[in-house]
């Protein structure tokens, strides 16, 4: 199985920025949607935004549109999300996921492995 670690949460201000990083590892699929979600306190987990393996394609959540960018880099097997102009409602646990679909999905059933999640506060 691949394995997925998120890194890069932390405590930002409202209007700041922050990049997460998801590293894959173990018995990586060469073609792998990816995707990033999050959840905050008390709700259910959401989509954000997702990646095709090639990186040529992505779809966003309305919520991030604008503001938040997904990325990877197939040869650091890492995918990132470069969240600008943050907002306290953002503030969640945000959990990377590995689907083998040559496309994007924004269904969490599409995606077979998630990362621990990696925590994101934004303070007003």
């Amino acid at each position: 199985q691949v394995q997925l670690v998120e890194s890069g949460g932390g405590l930002v201000q409202a209007g700041g920025s922050l990049r997460l990083s998801c590293v894959a590892s173990g018995r990586t699929i060469s073609a792998n949607a990816m995707g990033w979600f999050r959840q905050a306190s008390g709700k259910e987990r959401e989509f954000v935004a997702t990646i095709n393996w090639g990186g040529s394609s992505t779809y966003y959540a309305d919520s991030v549109k604008g503001r938040f960018t997904i990325s990877r880099d197939n040869s650091k097997r890492t995918v990132y999300l470069q969240m600008n102009s943050l907002k306290p409602e953002d503030t969640a646990v945000y959990y990377c996921a590995a689907a083998r679909l040559l496309g994007t999905t924004s269904r969490t059933g599409d995606y077979n492995n998630w990362g621990q999640g990696t925590q994101v506060t934004v303070s007003s």
